[in-house]
């Protein structure tokens, strides 16, 4: 196997934002609201999150799907990529039609190369989720990750035997055979295209992602990881979700006085830019006068000028 075999990522922001209301209303044809991964939550857009991840686990090309009437904003907002160190594609998907079809339409992105999936209203917070889910080398199958959650059958849910090898994995089941949900957050190797393009709709119409996994499953070639219970997953699908996410990211910020779900310091943290570039970025006209852009000034004063 080549482990020099690269890690490129996903970021998956199309969805219409029902449980949202109001907030993502435009998505569904009245005329207000915006995409979730543009939704603020505390102090940042959404899609900040998980961006930030894909920097601090290595990933140096991202690929953004999303709704075609969203397009724009985040090309506007995240570029090319290039002042975050990495290359940032763009990709539409034309029709709801399940999680699964990223992977269709990252076909040509994708290539021979590993990918991480990720959700853009997913957040996870805590010091120690990178090293939970940084790949230690190429990915041999999948790569799941589970947290214990205390409503499963909302989610995708992982069962395992007495080892600690996935039994089976079921998506929003209504009779859940474990607490542990699969979150908004994959590692596959490229045949997941192949994959994908095998899998039938289920009754709700959508290529399930689950499908995905259970393919991988009846091959022998899925792992999921336990999440350390020391962080924090959130799906910011929901209200309740946001209201009490955002007060955790004010206190990691305030006791800690850097910023949490920042791609520019995650590219500074990876060595993709010096502590220069790091204060030019949060000298950009849109950033200066903010409250983000002071503490991204702060952070250069305390940790990176040293």
């Amino acid at each position: 196997m080549n482990v020099t075999r690269p890690l490129v990522g996903i970021i998956l922001t199309a969805g219409n934002g029902t449980r949202l209301g109001p907030l993502t209303g435009g998505l569904m044809g009245t005329g207000t609201g915006i995409s979730k991964g543009l939704n603020r939550i505390y102090d940042k857009p959404n899609i900040y999150y998980p961006l930030a991840d894909m920097i601090s686990v290595g990933i140096q090309e991202v690929l953004i799907i999303t709704a075609q009437n969203d397009l724009h904003q985040y090309r506007a907002m995240l570029g090319d990529g290039s002042k975050y160190g990495i290359r940032i594609a763009y990709a539409v998907q034309k029709e709801q039609n399940g999680i699964a079809s990223a992977f269709v339409i990252g076909e040509a992105f994708i290539g021979m190369r590993d990918v991480c999936l990720m959700f853009a209203d997913n957040v996870f917070i805590g010091d120690e989720f990178i090293n939970c889910i940084k790949p230690t080398g190429p990915i041999d199958g999948a790569q799941v990750f589970a947290v214990e959650v205390p409503n499963p059958c909302d989610f995708g849910v992982v069962e395992f035997d007495a080892n600690g090898t996935v039994r089976s994995i079921e998506e929003k089941p209504a009779h859940p055979k474990s607490n542990f949900a699969v979150p908004g957050l994959y590692f596959y190797d490229s045949s997941v295209v192949e994959i994908a393009k095998q899998v039938q709709p289920s009754d709700r119409g959508e290529l399930e992602i689950s499908s995905v996994n259970e393919a991988y499953l009846a091959r022998g070639k899925l792992a999921a990881r336990k999440i350390d219970p020391t962080v924090t997953w959130m799906d910011t699908g929901t209200i309740e979700a946001i209201l009490e996410l955002e007060p955790l990211i004010r206190d990691y910020q305030r006791e800690t006085g850097r910023l949490f779900g920042s791609p520019e310091i995650a590219t500074f943290e990876t060595g993709r830019i010096s502590p220069d570039q790091l204060w030019q970025l949060a000298e950009e006209k849109h950033l200066a006068k903010s409250e983000y852009g002071e503490m991204l000034r702060n952070y250069c004063l305390k940790f990176a000028f040293h």
